[in-house]
């Protein structure tokens, strides 16, 4: 019946670094989905120009396109708003990714139902990682251990920027951190195959447990070329946006671990697909996160919980921002673990309204 669409910015605690660049806020676009039988859906964009190709403009337009047409849609008919939205704009998985979150709100509100038994209800908790950005060695060191003693298990740690400094990242964090905790790491694709290889050889003896896109996004057969030369499972995550990329990763041989976004994905109805694909091929899924408020994490966190492919998480964006958008409700965090709201829909009860504001854009 009515969409409204709104922009925030949230700051980060600290500036946040990987190999593609620095961040110090988030800049979001939270889309409300009002139905004529009463029920409201909230949903998240959370563009990143590097990832996903967009901007907070291009997914205000984006939205502007395809606001109006979903007008008169039945919510429930999730795989024609999916197809109406993809005839109106290509690619702007972010935007798509905040109508197809509010629309799986408004399901469960309607049925009575969270998220995340809607979509198979495997798990009741997720077990999640804490990213570590880019910084000296001895200060990522200094973070790894604050965030042990706030109870995390595991640590995503990001390098990609110098191949012997970045050896030199994971050697301080192992050592700081003891042998009990698991560090994966995070490239970004910033290796070129060779230096992947390298580092991958240097880097065995700490104990890694997963790494991330080591090489450039398009390079498949440098990621399978990395993948056959490695110890250490490789996952993909630039690399699969769409179920179309996850099958070519897998026909390439090219990941141990495909890393699934809602922002790339354009939402969880094409995460599940992403995750079904990949479970045909015997690879376990990984949910990841841009930079989403508790709002998108929540989202993910649902779709994390009900999918038995899903096998590990970086949901995490949300706890590294300082200012919080949702007030009331949402995912909690509690000993390194996620745990999805047992509310109807996402389980979201209340925001920030001075970081909310006024809407930007409104269709009906």
């Amino acid at each position: 019946e009515r969409i409204e669409v709104y922009r925030v910015s949230l700051a980060y605690a600290e500036p946040f670094r990987i190999a593609l660049g620095t961040s110090v806020k988030s800049e979001n676009i939270i889309v409300k989905v009002q139905t004529d039988f009463g029920v409201e859906g909230w949903g998240e964009a959370s563009p990143s120009f590097k990832i996903t190709n967009e901007t907070p403009e291009t997914v205000v337009d984006a939205l502007t396109k395809m606001g109006p047409e979903l007008i008169g849609m039945c919510p429930f008919k999730v795989e024609q708003i999916i197809e109406k939205m993809d005839e109106i704009v290509n690619g702007n998985t972010s935007a798509k990714a905040a109508i197809d979150m509010a629309i799986f709100d408004v399901i469960g509100k309607k049925t009575r139902k969270p998220v995340s038994a809607l979509l198979g209800g495997y798990r009741d908790e997720v077990l999640t990682d804490i990213t570590i950005g880019i910084k000296s060695p001895e200060e990522m060191a200094k973070s790894a251990v604050k965030y042990i003693k706030k109870g995390f298990k595991i640590l995503k740690v990001k390098v990609g920027v110098n191949p012997s400094e970045d050896v030199e990242r994971i050697r301080r964090v192992r050592e700081a951190v003891g042998s009990e905790i698991k560090i994966r790491i995070d490239a970004n694709q910033g290796w070129t195959p060779k230096e992947a290889v390298e580092v991958i050889n240097k880097i065995e003896k700490y104990d890694v447990e997963l790494i991330e896109q080591p090489v450039k996004a398009e390079d498949l057969k440098g990621l399978a070329t990395v993948r056959k030369n490695s110890s250490i499972p490789i996952m993909a995550d630039e690399s699969v946006h769409s179920p179309e990329d996850a099958l070519k990763v897998i026909r390439a041989e090219a990941a141990d671990v495909i890393n699934i976004k809602l922002m790339k994905s354009g939402g969880i109805w094409k995460a599940m697909k992403i995750a079904a694909i990949a479970e045909a091929a015997k690879i376990p899924c990984m949910v990841g996160c841009m930079g989403e408020s508790n709002l998108g994490i929540t989202a993910a966190v649902h779709f994390a919980a009900a999918v038995k492919n899903v096998q590990y998480a970086d949901l995490d964006a949300d706890l590294l921002l300082k200012d919080k958008l949702v007030k009331r409700g949402g995912a909690k965090i509690r000993d390194s673990k996620r745990i999805p709201p047992k509310k109807k829909g996402l389980g979201i009860t209340a925001f920030n309204e001075k970081l909310l504001g006024k809407p930007v854009k409104v269709f009906k």
